[in-house]
């Protein structure tokens, strides 16, 4: 487990929010530990997931398997995000331990009750059809600048080497 990255989630909370006005969402309570997961979602043209946000009054690993949701679902269809496997969240996080391997089953409960609300939704009525509607062009991904050089070492006066640090 890369405990860093799971702390850093935790610490940051990332879509730690409720959402008005969302789109659809999705609750899942595990009776096995008392822990509520709550998805909240905004879809637009090409039922694209524009926004996601999370409710949860779990721990810190069911707050930090949310945030790793709301990375992995942002941006994505509902279809892709549909597909967004418990594996793929353990491969973010570098693996669980053994007690807590079923996080991420528990937060895709409620992703997928999420989609499903959409689903229905769209099904009755209620919401326009946005994977009908044309999806917006994504902007291609800067590329990333290069480091700046590393300035030379430099040997001072007396012999001794100089190693100007950043």
């Amino acid at each position: 487990m890369d405990f860093p990255k799971f702390q850093r989630l935790v610490e940051e909370r990332a879509g730690f929010r409720t959402m008005d006005n969302a789109t659809a969402s999705g609750e899942y309570f595990s009776d096995s530990c008392g822990d509520m997961y709550n998805f909240f979602l905004k879809i637009g043209p090409g039922a694209i997931i524009e926004d996601i946000s999370y409710f949860t009054t779990g721990c810190g690993f069911g707050t930090a398997t949310c945030s790793l949701v709301v990375d992995l679902a942002k941006g994505k269809s509902v279809s892709e995000a549909s597909a967004i496997a418990a594996e793929d969240i353990e491969r973010e996080l570098g693996g669980y331990p053994e007690k807590k391997k079923d996080y991420p089953q528990r937060a895709l409960e409620a992703l997928h009750v999420a989609l499903d609300d959409y689903k229905a939704k769209v099904a009755s009525g209620s919401l326009p059809d946005y994977s009908a509607m044309a999806a917006p062009e994504r902007a291609p991904q800067p590329a990333a600048a290069a480091p700046a050089p590393e300035p030379p070492a430099q040997t001072a006066d007396d012999g001794k080497l100089l190693i100007k640090l950043r």
